[in-house]
Parts: structure tokens; sequence; C-alpha cells
């Protein structure tokens, strides 16, 4: 291998675009990429068609039911800002790699629970290695594709969008398979052999550092500790509202103390040299926008399949395969529409894209608050408002991630790839909690079908609202969001920063409107 170049500092690193060893072709990231970021929202929806069957043979509550969701989410959407920032500081691969073995072994651990303390505390660890794998993962692609052609980088970001899409989709269906065939806990050990082959494949292809940029080493675990503690007590303090009550000390407490951990984190952000998070970064319109739009995705990806899971399972019954059966128009749609809409980017732009995904899914939403306690009409009640839904959610991640990551130096690559993750996993956590206190208030205490169906009403209800303000969120978009050119000297692009409101900046070609 030939020796690589001093950095800037004097330190020994390849500049940030450099990610694979000599050889190796670009496709090869993509694909490490992209199977990595299935993995990691596979979980966000694989266990949710199996916690029927994990509440039975662990004796889980309804409380704790709902954590095996959250508590992946909030560790996953907590650590992803210190994840994405120690991959531009200490090197993409090693912390690609650390997020591996952690996801690996707590899926391992997982499949093995006894109890259900020792499976929250697996899925926790399983979210703070999926809190590497997301964002480390879209930045291979955006750093390494940083002077390849518009339509290279495209149509990469395009396959990493598609497998998380396909990943949310995919987890109901085989989440359905390998309840009913093996046992629940084959929704955890199935990601073991793929985790020691990604693995594999990132020792035999990508540079140890992959991308360090020679910066220096330092990061600050207070700030990202901050902003963990601070999103972990909002879900917490949201979630145990349905069992306290919205007016509880213990409520009041935990989102006073959330509010307080969050303002105080947006403070030590303003005043450091080298920050967790460059508060002025959200002044690229792309970034900040996109940022709302999938915190608005994670909620409509989480809850909707959240309570359809248990409308099918615990209120008509259906076995884990027929539930899984059930929604497969739905995922099919959403894969579909995830490939078809890179071919849509150039013609129709982010902004009517997202706006073309975001309403039919807030109609089929809008259409599930009539689904009945009884057996339902499949073609009526389940088919047509599910098609909806998942021809909008296949629409909704690619022109965001465009969108956010367009425009940006590569050494903010983990950074920006780092914060539309955040938001789409604590949008799940945070919305998922709202909706099921919404849905338990609504249901009240009684078991009977009609009042936990009711409840089903009020967070669908609420489910297509989110979905309205997606909507809304993206007439702010820019109307296309197109990579600049490559610049001449590769070396000292990958390191220089761009100037605010410039066409490279915005995502907008020169005289382009936003």
């Amino acid at each position: 291998m030939p020796e690589v170049p001093p950095a800037p500092d004097g330190t020994a690193g390849p500049p940030a675009h450099v990610i694979a060893k000599p050889g190796v072709a670009l496709g090869v990231i993509v694909a490490i990429a992209s199977v990595a970021q299935f993995m990691a929202v596979l979980d966000t929806s694989i266990v949710n068609i199996a916690l029927p069957a994990m509440r039975s043979a662990l004796g889980l509550s309804a409380n704790v039911q709902q954590w095996v969701v959250d508590g992946y989410l909030v560790a996953f959407g907590g650590f992803l800002l210190l994840a994405a920032r120690a991959s531009d500081l200490f090197g993409r691969t090693r912390v690609f790699q650390a997020g591996l073995v952690l996801f690996t072994l707590a899926s391992l651990a997982g499949g093995l629970a006894t109890d259900g303390t020792m499976l929250l505390i697996a899925r926790a660890v399983q979210g703070l290695g999926a809190a590497a794998l997301a964002p480390v993962s879209l930045s291979l692609i955006t750093a390494s594709h940083a002077h390849a052609t518009p339509g290279q980088r495209t149509k990469a970001l395009a396959i990493w969008a598609a497998a998380g899409s396909s990943a949310a989709a995919v987890g109901m269906i085989l989440g359905g398979v390998l309840t009913a065939e093996l046992s629940w806990r084959w929704v955890f050990f199935v990601n073991v052999p793929l985790g020691a082959a990604v693995l594999a494949a990132t020792v035999g292809w990508l540079l140890p550092a992959g991308g360090n940029g020679g910066q220096r080493k330092h990061l600050d675990l207070p700030d990202a500790l901050t902003i963990t503690l601070g999103t972990g007590l909002l879900v917490y303090g949201v979630s145990a509202a349905t069992e306290y009550g919205l007016g509880s000390a213990a409520v009041i407490a935990a989102l006073a103390g959330s509010a307080a951990l969050l303002a105080a984190f947006i403070l030590i952000e303003r005043k450091k040299d080298q920050p967790l998070v460059r508060l002025s970064i959200f002044r690229h319109r792309g970034l900040s926008v996109a940022s709302l739009v999938m915190l608005c995705a994670g909620v409509l990806m989480t809850a909707t399949i959240f309570f359809l899971s248990l409308y099918f399972q615990q209120v008509l019954g259906y076995t884990a395969l027929r539930a899984g059966l059930a929604l497969l128009p739905m995922t099919v749609l959403i894969v579909v529409g995830s490939f078809v809409c890179r071919a849509l980017v150039p013609v129709l732009g982010v902004r009517k894209l997202t706006l073309a995904g975001a309403l039919p899914a807030a109609a089929g939403l809008a259409w599930l608050t009539a689904i009945p306690a009884q057996p339902p009409t499949y073609m009526v009640h389940v088919l047509g408002p599910t098609l909806l839904i998942g021809a909008g959610l296949g629409l909704i991640i690619l022109p965001s991630t465009i969108s956010a990551t367009t425009g940006l130096p590569p050494h903010e690559a983990g950074l920006a790839s780092g914060l539309v993750n955040v938001a789409r996993q604590i949008g799940g956590a945070v919305g998922l909690a709202a909706l099921v206190t919404a849905a338990s208030d609504a249901a009240g205490r009684a078991p009977h079908p009609d009042a936990i169906v009711h409840g089903y009403h009020v967070a669908l209800a609420g489910d297509a609202g989110v979905a309205v303000l997606a909507a809304a969120a993206a007439l702010f978009l820019p109307a296309f969001a197109k990579p600049a050119a490559p610049a001449a000297n590769p070396g000292r692009s990958a390191a220089s920063p761009v100037r605010q409101g410039s066409a490279a900046t915005t995502g907008s070609p020169a005289g382009d409107p936003h």
C-alpha cells in the first residue's frame, strides 16, 4: 500500500474523502454503508411484530413493551451526534467498526434475554451501536463521493436511502416470519451473521483510519451526555404520563429536567471553540428544514407500524405472520417508492417530491382512523389506506437526505448525517411515546376492544397530523438541491469552509429560486 501523506497538522492520515483501500471501487463503499444502514433501521421495526410474543414469554408490562422500542430509539438518537463527531475526529472506519461490534453483540444478548431487564439493556446497547452505524454509513458515502459526479452521488444516496426505507418495511414481514416459524428471539439473532459479514468487509476493504482528515482528536463527552440525557428524559416524561398522569410530579420533573439539559447543551455549544454541534450549521436551510421533515418521518415510520401490529395481533387475533402479510403491500410500495424517487429527484426536485410523499401519507393515516374493532373489510379498511401510506413514505426519505447533505464540506459530513438521523430517531421515540399516551388516555382503563380501538383512532389521527406538518415543512425546502461541482483541488476542498449563502451551501445552483 502506498504511504499515506501527512495531514496539514503533521499527523499521518488520509484526507477526509479517502475511505477505501487502493483499487476498491466506490460501489463497495456504497454496499457496506447500505447494509449497515439496513441493519440499524431494521431493528426499529422488526421487533414490533414480535412484541406480543416477547410480552407473553418474558411477562412484560405494557410500559416495558413500549420501551423495547423506545429504549433502542433513545440510545440511537441520543448518541448519534457523539458517534458522528467521533467519526470526523478519530476516523470513520474505526467508529463504524466499533458500532458493528456493539450492535452485533447486543443483538446476541437480546436473543438470549431471560427477563425484561436483560432485554431492555440489550436494546439500549443495540441502539448505541446503531448510533455509530447510521450517521457514519451516510458519511462514508458523502465523503467518498465528494468529488464524484452529481449523478454518481445521487445514485449512491438513493441506494443508501432505499436501504433504510426498505429495512423499516422489510422488518414487518421478516419479524412476522421469524416469530411464527422460529421464535421471537430470531428477530435479534438474525443480526449476528450479518454484522459479522459487514465487519469482515470493512477490515478487508476500508482504510483503518477511514478519513479522519488529520483533525485534532478532542471529543467532549459532557456535551454528548447532556444531549443524550436531555432527550432521554423527554421521552421518559412523555411516556410516563400514561402511567402517572401529565400533571404528576414525576412527569413534570422529567420534562423540566429535559428542558434544562437541552438549554444547557445549546449554551455549552455556543461558547466552545470545538463544539459537538456547530450551531451555525443550521443556517444551511436544506439541513434545518430536512431535519424537521426527518423528525416527522421518524414518527410516521415508528408509530404507524407499532399501532397496526398491535391492532392486528391484540385486537383481531392475527398471528405474527399474518400481521406481517397484511402489511406486505405497504412494504412493497415503500421499497418501490424509494427506488423510483431517485429518478424523480432531478425532474421534480426535493420540495415537490416531499410534498408528494407527505400528503398521501396523511390521507392514508386519516383513512385508518376508521378501522373497526371487529374483523375489517381488508380492501377498504386496511389495503386502501396502507397503500397510500406506503406510497407516501417511500418518497420522503431520499429528498430530505439529499437536501440535508448537499453543499456542506466533506469534513462536516458526519455532523450533517448525524443531525438528520438524530431527528428521525428522536422523532420516532418522542412521537411514539406521545401517541401511546394519547391512545391510552382515549381508551381509558377499559380492556374492551372498542375502547382500545378508539385509542388507536386518536393515535392515528395524531399521526396524520404529523404527516401534514411534514408537508408544511416541505414548502420551505429548496426547490432543487444539486451538489456543487467537484473542486479543482480535492485536498484543499475537504478542509476549506463553505461560504454561507453561496450556491454550494444552499444546495441550489446560482440564480435558482428557493
